[in-house]
């Protein structure tokens, strides 16, 4: 198993790409920390887990709380006394506005859960992995933050920001034994679409211009392969990368 003895906090769990990721890394020995806004839906990760006879244990937090943050850290700790991997998984989208019409409110909450929470849980995480010299953190990116066309202002920003985090965390940290990756996933078959809102009529309408490209929507599982490669031992020379995984939209 390959990642057997490690512990890993995986956020925004409770469905989807998290939940995927979750259940990956249990199957192959890790202890898993099912954290997500939605209890009942983390409980119900850390179950299945239990019954396939892995490790998990439920943790309610919202990451864009920083009493939460904490809370979800000494939990972990408590649980299994180390952390290992941090998998930055909870995100949501925008409406598609553009920057002309994109609201404060819109633009705070957005950039709260998808760029600062990212920020508090890796500086959680750097301050377990300094002593140890040891730790890999993978963001869930997307290729929104790859280029402009893909959602509005907000997350555009939001996941462009990421990005950025990710490249210096891995070069300040690199002589630290610290690893830090980010996924970019394309269309994904997951529930992000909830927290959109109504959409923004003019952003909506210029985005459909790039999806005729979009070969297919992937499907959490291809995403989660990705993440277990990441934390395992076998990426140790992997660090900074920043991985599409589109099915090839982005190459159009």
């Amino acid at each position: 198993m390959r990642l057997e003895g490690k512990t890993a906090i995986v956020t925004g769990a409770a469905s989807g790409i998290g939940k995927a990721i979750a259940v990956r890394y249990a199957r192959e020995g890790a202890n898993v920390v099912v954290t997500d806004l939605n209890e009942e839906g983390a409980q119900n990760t850390a179950a299945a887990i239990a019954a396939a006879g892995g490790n998990a244990i439920a943790v309610r937090a919202n990451v864009a709380d920083r009493a939460d943050v904490d809370r979800l850290f000494d939990e972990t700790v408590k649980a299994y006394g180390t952390l290992d991997v941090l998998v930055n998984n909870a995100g949501i989208m925008d409406n598609f506005a553009p920057v002309g019409d994109v609201t404060d409110e819109l633009w705070d909450r957005i950039i709260a859960v998808n760029t600062t929470a990212v920020m508090r849980t890796s500086r959680k995480a750097v301050e377990l992995f300094l002593p140890k010299e040891s730790g890999s953190i993978i963001n869930v990116a997307s290729i929104g933050g790859l280029n402009g066309g893909r959602a509005g202002a907000a997350y555009t920003a939001s996941k462009f920001a990421v990005i950025g985090l990710t490249l210096n965390t891995a070069f300040m940290y690199a002589l630290k034994g610290i690893r830090c990756n980010a996924i970019a996933p394309g269309a994904v078959e997951t529930n992000i679409g909830a927290s959109m809102g109504q959409p923004d009529a003019f952003g909506y309408s210029r985005m459909q211009l790039t999806l005729p490209a979009n070969p297919r929507a992937g499907k959490p599982e291809e995403i989660a392969g990705l993440a277990v490669f990441l934390a395992s031992d076998e990426a140790g020379y992997v660090n900074g990368a920043v991985i599409p995984v589109d099915g090839g939209w982005t190459t159009a």
